[in-house]
């Protein structure tokens, strides 16, 4: 089956879904950046205001599982790190509720735990930076970028652990200024609307090549489906809770399908 006879297959919902996306999606930002070094390089180097970044690895929708049972995990949209063993958290938000400060103390715990082996030296710990990309200006100052690291309140001085968090304010626009530049690509439905080569060749082939899209409809799909399973799963748990019944008793007064039975047996 050709390319084109494969992307028929799709609703036009699902096609519409992907002609809208933009960099401030954060599935279609992870597909974006996932293995793409010279743009992740780019990305950093306009955030943290260099121009030597060395990326040597980047993985989209990286998992970080808690090890305490029944701890909450967490899904980081990209994860890279660079020549010297850095790492970087990159995040991005439209809702300014997903950027609550609280998650992003909680994403750099999660970063640190995985830093150091059995015996290794706390010295030994790299730096690491969470970055939030935010849609809207959650801070509300209005400056483009916001970096929080720890200082001694008794005499100003930092503390210099190494955990850095980074707010980057998506609603500043500024052609004349990097950042600006940046946040202006990241709300661009186009490729050919954007300043960045490094982003727009990447969002050209996932948007406008057939190839691409039909990778971007899959996506959508797939997407779609985890989330009716995942509610799906929600009220099978909660009918099992309140109402005391077994996970067969459960998903019979929901009626569910024998196809969905065998994946919600994995999950539950």
């Amino acid at each position: 089956m050709s390319t084109s006879e494969k992307l028929k297959k799709y609703s036009q919902e699902t096609i519409d879904t992907v002609d809208g996306f933009c960099l401030f999606d954060d599935n279609f930002m992870s597909l974006v950046f996932e293995r793409n070094i010279e743009a992740t390089e780019l990305l950093l180097n306009i955030i943290l205001e260099r121009d030597d970044m060395k990326v040597t690895e980047v993985v989209g929708q990286r998992k970080y599982k808690n090890p305490e049972y029944g701890g909450r995990s967490i899904r980081v949209d990209i994860y890279a790190k660079d020549s010297v063993g850095k790492v970087y958290d990159v995040e991005v938000q439209r809702s300014d509720a997903g950027a609550d400060v609280h998650r992003a103390r909680f994403n750099s715990s999660m970063l640190d735990t995985r830093m150091l082996k059995a015996q290794q030296n706390f010295k030994e710990m790299h730096e690491s930076y969470v970055i939030f990309i935010t849609e809207n200006d959650v801070m509300g100052d209005g400056l483009p970028l916001y970096h929080i690291d720890r200082v001694i309140r008794e005499n100003g001085k930092s503390f210099q652990d190494g955990s850095h968090i980074i707010y980057v304010n998506g609603s500043y626009k500024n052609d004349e200024d990097p950042v600006g530049r940046l946040m202006h690509d990241f709300g661009c439905r186009r490729a050919s609307d954007m300043f960045y080569t490094e982003l727009a060749n990447q969002v050209k082939y996932y948007k406008e090549t057939e190839g691409g899209r039909e990778i971007m409809c899959k996506a959508v799909d797939d997407l779609a489906e985890n989330r009716r399973l995942d509610s799906l799963a929600e009220c099978i748990k909660n009918l099992m809770e309140t109402m005391t019944l077994t996970l067969d008793e459960a998903m019979n007064a929901l009626k569910v399908t024998e196809t969905d039975r065998k994946v919600l047996a994995k999950r539950l």
